[in-house]
């Protein structure tokens, strides 16, 4: 057997048969052709070994959460070889892969941050002297960053999401997230549910003509990129002092709903993760936001003790 052709047939039946979005196969495809450069291209010669030397080169190149996403990509390939009866013998069945992974906090915006920006939004909307042009861009502009804020999404998923599936009437989404998966979410603040109301209207013809929710100023579906763009441009305009990215808007959305006390099984459905223990990633930023807290409000901290009587 040679890798590189039952990689083809395993990327295609990713594509066609769990369905899995490009992005996924992308990251797969390299992990995988990054193994066979490594490990060589003929299933005969694979042992224990090279697959130890391979494990060992992962640890000392990548991050411990990049070497865990490889590592998976690589037994998902061995496991199809062997539903599908292409090996006899998985070799990975043998070697042990687990490791400590270490926890790397969320990076969230300062709730400070995140209003000085949508004040800003709203200032350049209702300056005097804009053109209609760009209010009409300043619009959708606050619709994306109202919506990323109050709903979670990923970049990828608001970028894809289907006019037909927001329903503006009753403010629910329904996501179509990773593998498929299909969740509805609810715009919970009445001015945000305005401002969207605003924006379609706004965008009724653009939206009509290619079936996509959020467009660029062009009328075509918004990329990932031209948004990524749009909110380091409003970031600069408010001076932050932190490098702003869509991605830090769903952290924010889940670190302050679980400072809220709001249970984690709630925070989980909403950003769809299909495990617990993904989402409780959140529940360390909480616990050293509550450190801080204590560090500098607690009456303590205030406290007059004679050293002379302390007795350590």
């Amino acid at each position: 057997m040679l890798f590189k052709e039952e990689i083809e047939k395993y990327l295609h039946y990713c594509k066609f048969q769990r369905e899995l979005d490009d992005k996924t196969i992308r990251a797969y495809k390299a992990d995988l052709e990054q193994f066979i450069v490594l490990v060589g291209e003929n299933e005969n010669n694979l042992d224990k070994e090279k697959i130890n030397s391979y494990l060992q080169y992962l640890h000392r190149t990548y991050k411990q959460k990049t070497v865990k996403r490889k590592i998976a990509s690589v037994k998902a390939l061995f496991h199809y070889f062997e539903e599908e009866e292409i090996i006899e013998i998985n070799p990975f069945h043998k070697v042990k892969t687990r490791f400590k992974e270490e926890i790397v906090l969320p990076k969230i915006i300062p709730r400070n941050i995140i209003e000085q920006l949508l004040n800003h939004l709203y200032k350049e909307r209702n300056m005097n002297g804009s053109s209609e042009w760009h209010k009409k861009i300043i619009l959708r502009d606050i619709a994306i960053v109202e919506t990323l804020f109050s709903t979670g999404l990923r970049i990828s998923e608001l970028c894809h999401l289907q006019n037909k599936y927001v329903d503006l009437e009753n403010g629910v989404l329904c996501i179509q997230g990773k593998g498929g998966k299909e969740r509805y979410l609810q715009i919970g603040n009445s001015d945000v549910l305005s401002m969207l109301n605003a924006y379609k209207k706004c965008f009724a013809e653009e939206i009509r003509k290619n079936g996509y929710f959020f467009v660029n100023r062009y009328g075509n579906p918004l990329s990932e990129q031209a948004a990524r763009r749009m909110i380091h441009k409003y970031a600069d305009a408010i001076q932050a002092d932190i490098n702003i990215t869509p991605h830090m808007f769903r952290h924010s959305f889940a670190t302050y709903l679980m400072e809220e006390d709001v249970n984690i099984r709630y925070i989980q459905k909403m950003l769809g993760h299909s495990s617990i223990t993904t989402t409780q990633i959140y529940t360390y930023v909480t616990t050293e936001k509550e450190k801080k807290i204590l560090q500098t409000k607690h009456p303590r901290n205030k406290m007059s003790i004679d050293e002379n009587t302390k007795n350590l």
